[in-house]
C-alpha cells in the first residue's frame, strides 16, 4: 500500500491547543476520519477544501477500518482525528493492530489531554512538594468495567491527584467510593467541555460532586479532577529550584 495513516490527538477542544505537528497533519490530509461527536468542527475545517471528510459517530470500528484501509489502498494521506490524546481511551490499539496487519505505515501524533487543560484553566499544579507527587488517570467501571486491581477504592487509597474520565453517568458510585479514602472536603474540579466556548468549570468539595453534577445534568464530556493540590497553600516549593539543591547544571549553596 502506498498511502499512510496519521492517528492524531485533537486536544481538549480549543483550536489553539492543537499541536503544530497535528495541525500540519490535518492541513495536508487527503482523507479526514474524525470523531465528530467529540472533536471541535473548527479542527476538521482546517483540512483542505478537497479533502474527503468521514464522520465516525455512526460507524462501527469495522466500518471505520474498512473506510480507512480502502483510502490507504488508493494511495491517500489519511488522518484519523481523535479527541484529547491518542493514548487515552481512543481505541488506538484496535486500530493499530488492523493497520499493521495490513502493512500500513502509521504515525501517531499526541494531543493535549483534558486533565492538563483543566489544571491550566485553574492555574494549578497537581504535584505539590510534600503533599502529592502522583497523578492517576482512570475512570469509573461503567458498562465496560475496569480490572479489580484498578477499582476506584484501590486508587483512592493513594490520595493522589486523581483524574477521572467517562465517569459522569456514575457520579454517585464515584463519590461513594472516593469518600472511603479522601476527606469529604477534598477539592474536586468538575470540568465540562474544558477549553470549548461553552466550558463550565467549578471546584467543589468531594461530598458535593454528585449533587452538583446532577444539578448541571452532566452525563458526558465531563472530567473530575480530585486532588489535595487544588487547595494547597502557596509555601511548599520544589527542591529542584532551591539554592541548597545540587544538580548537574547548578552547584548548591552549602
Amino acid at each position: 500500500m502506498s498511502g499512510k495513516v496519521w492517528i492524531v490527538g485533537a486536544g481538549p477542544g480549543a483550536i489553539d491547543l492543537l499541536t503544530v505537528r497535528a495541525a500540519r497533519a490535518i492541513e495536508t490530509a487527503e482523507v479526514l476520519i474524525w470523531t465528530d461527536s467529540l472533536v471541535n468542527p473548527q479542527l476538521a475545517a482546517m483540512a483542505p477544501a478537497n479533502c474527503e471528510r468521514i464522520r465516525t459517530s455512526t460507524l462501527t470500528l469495522e466500518e471505520l477500518m474498512e473506510a480507512m484501509l480502502d483510502r490507504v489502498a488508493a494511495g491517500k494521506r489519511v488522518v484519523r482525528l481523535h479527541d484529547g490524546d491518542t493514548c487515552l481511551y481512543s481505541a488506538l490499539n484496535e486500530q493499530l493492530c488492523r493497520l499493521l496487519d495490513a502493512e500500513v505505515e502509521v504515525e501517531v501524533v499526541p494531543g493535549l489531554s483534558a486533565y492538563q487543560a483543566t489544571a491550566a484553566a485553574l492555574s494549578s499544579e497537581l504535584t505539590i512538594p510534600g503533599l502529592v507527587q502522583t497523578i492517576i488517570l482512570s475512570r469509573a467501571g461503567g458498562r465496560t468495567g475496569v480490572p479489580e486491581r484498578e477499582s476506584l477504592e484501590h486508587l483512592a487509597a493513594l490520595q493522589a491527584s486523581l483524574c477521572l474520565y467517562l465517569s459522569a453517568r456514575h457520579v454517585e458510585e464515584v463519590q461513594e467510593a472516593l469518600l472511603k479514602h479522601y476527606p469529604a472536603e477534598t477539592p474536586v474540579a468538575i470540568g465540562y467541555r474544558v477549553s470549548w466556548p461553552d466550558q463550565w468549570l467549578c471546584v467543589v468539595p468531594l461530598k458535593d460532586i454528585a449533587r452538583v453534577s446532577q444539578e448541571r445534568d452532566l452525563i458526558r464530556t465531563t472530567l473530575y479532577l480530585v486532588s489535595p493540590a487544588l487547595a494547597a497553600p502557596g509555601e511548599p516549593r520544589s527542591k529542584l529550584y532551591s539554592a541548597s539543591h545540587n544538580h548537574l547544571f547548578r552547584g548548591g549553596i552549602d
